[in-house]
């Protein structure tokens, strides 16, 4: 499944993005994944900015898979920035983290995202719940009007 847009995963931890991308194979999932390694590598690529300079804005995620505990900038954080710009505002945003704890929860929701999913550790249950990412963000869901994304 594929709908052309890249999917944005936003994790520093080596392990879950290599289990991600596992994930994604696994599940048939053939949009291209770009992955921001810090918060602020995630505001520079959706904005085209410092590292990503020049990168041609008009083509945003189809979702952004946002983990909260991050380097320089945290997930609530980029989560807040994204909501804050009319470029960005729309793009769906699952946040996949490990936190179970509900002051995350309820901000996150309070911030706008669209989902918010606690990573499971059985990496079969994991490849599941990816599967059920993809078949709904990437398939099922309608997304907002295409100018509202910039494309």
């Amino acid at each position: 499944m594929a709908d052309g847009r890249p999917i944005l995963l936003v994790e520093d931890n080596p392990d879950d993005e290599a289990l991600t991308l596992r994930a994604f194979g696994k599940n048939h999932i053939q949009n291209r994944v770009v992955v921001a390694h810090d918060g602020v590598e995630a505001i520079d690529y959706l904005f085209g900015t410092g590292g990503h300079q020049g990168r041609d804005t008009s083509q945003m995620p189809a979702v952004i898979l946002l983990d909260l505990k991050l380097p320089r900038i945290d997930g609530l954080e980029v989560l807040r920035r994204i909501r804050a710009d009319e470029r960005t505002e729309l793009i769906p945003v699952v946040v996949l983290t490990t936190s179970r704890e509900v002051q995350d929860i309820r901000e996150a929701y309070r911030l706008g995202a669209n989902s918010y999913i606690r990573k499971p550790v059985d990496f079969e249950r994991f490849i599941e719940a990816v599967g059920q990412l993809g078949v709904y963000w990437l398939s099922l869901n309608e997304a907002a009007e295409h100018g509202a994304y910039g494309y």
